[in-house]
């Protein structure tokens, strides 16, 4: 099979790359493209490949952009840092949606189904139908939060927070001035309701706000430390290896 990646960080397309080389040494990846408007001008003049792996979120736009200017005929696997897209109405039409880190495992699974619908010939998406089910409206992410100091709960803002951090099962908050809370949401669930704009996963048990991020510096083993505001002395933290592309497009952003 032949295939194009359409992704604009190069680490997570070379990542790609070399699981599909694990999974099948049969899969030909042909180009990389990294920006909507190349892509386009490939896809028009060049033949189809047998399936796309597409980003949702490029550099230069929503990559549902591509299906407003060309037809797609083919298999998507789209990919994406983000979860706030409509997942359910990916799965309805039967088009694969990764998140990333892209796992081997995830596209494996993935490789296999689009071989599948190879075999069977099962009818071609329309992916203009399936971009009108993505909400592209703000959503509605939580601004406070009711947190606790022994026996007193307080309301503290989402615009204060500088982190959230996990400790033995116990998850708190930290306020730019160094105050700490504790909170009843667990670190999946506050990537859920924070705003993705401003909040950000560094590693499995922090996120961060970028309106308090005082610096940023390469760290060993091919990761970053975060210095973060809270109060006099800023908060180091880590930025995970897996998560360093990541971080670096959420920066962009």
């Amino acid at each position: 099979m032949k295939t194009i990646i359409i992704e604009d960080e190069q680490l997570a397309a070379e990542r790609v790359k070399m699981l599909l080389r694990q999974i099948d040494d049969g899969i030909d990846v042909l180009i990389v493209l990294d920006s909507i408007e190349e892509s386009v001008k490939w896809l028009q003049n060049n033949a189809a490949p047998d399936f796309l792996i597409l980003d949702i979120h490029m550099s230069d736009g929503s990559a549902f952009n591509i299906f407003q200017q060309i037809q797609i005929d083919i298999p998507v696997i789209f990919t994406t840092a983000y979860d706030q897209y409509a997942i359910n109405a990916f799965k309805v039409l039967s088009v694969d949606y990764l998140l990333k880190p892209v796992t081997r495992e995830a596209l494996s699974f993935s490789i296999n189904k689009l071989k599948k619908i190879r075999a069977y010939d099962k009818p071609v998406i329309d992916y203009k139908q399936l971009a009108g089910y993505i909400n592209t409206e703000p959503a509605a992410y939580k601004t406070k939060f009711l947190c606790k100091i022994g026996k007193k709960s307080f309301f503290i803002f989402s615009k204060d927070i500088s982190f959230f951090y996990a400790d033995n099962k116990i998850i708190y908050l930290v306020c730019g001035d160094g105050t700490k809370y504790i909170t009843e949401h667990n670190v999946e669930e506050l990537q859920e309701l924070l705003d993705p704009q401003m909040f950000f996963r560094a590693n499995r048990s922090v996120i961060v706000s970028a309106a308090f991020i005082v610096m940023v510096k390469p760290y060993i083993n091919h990761r970053l430390k975060i210095y973060m505001k809270t109060g006099t002395t800023p908060e180091e933290i880590i930025v995970s290896r897996e998560r360093v592309a990541d971080f670096k497009k959420w920066a962009k952003n």
